[in-house]
């Protein structure tokens, strides 16, 4: 007999916020719609999370050169909020984690 998972129960180890912030890494000028397509949330908490991110000096918001979208920079040098990861830089993840998803073989073991 299988198992049935408790859909409450699940969790993921990255948060929206780290997931944004990934997306932004990816393409600086990608759309918050967008953002929120990958990320399985609205746009409208995409929008309060870019806030969060900018008030904490992780990202940085510019017009891009067609004045009419955004441009988002990271901040370099950004440490992780908590103090047990404070010391480290979260560039590091950001590296780790650059390039989308998709099919690897060694995934399927």
């Amino acid at each position: 007999m299988g198992e049935t998972r408790d859909p409450h129960s699940e969790w993921t180890f990255l948060t929206s916020h780290a997931r944004v912030l990934l997306a932004i890494s990816r393409d600086p000028g990608i759309r918050l719609r967008d953002i929120a397509s990958a990320c399985g949330v609205t746009e409208r908490t995409v929008q309060a999370i870019v806030t969060d991110l900018e008030r904490a000096g992780y990202l940085v918001r510019s017009r891009a050169d067609d004045g009419r979208r955004n441009r988002y920079g990271i901040v370099q040098g950004s440490r992780f909020r908590h103090p047990a990861e404070s010391d480290h830089q979260i560039a590091g993840l950001l590296a780790l984690l650059a390039d989308p998803p998709g099919p690897t073989a060694s995934a399927d073991r």
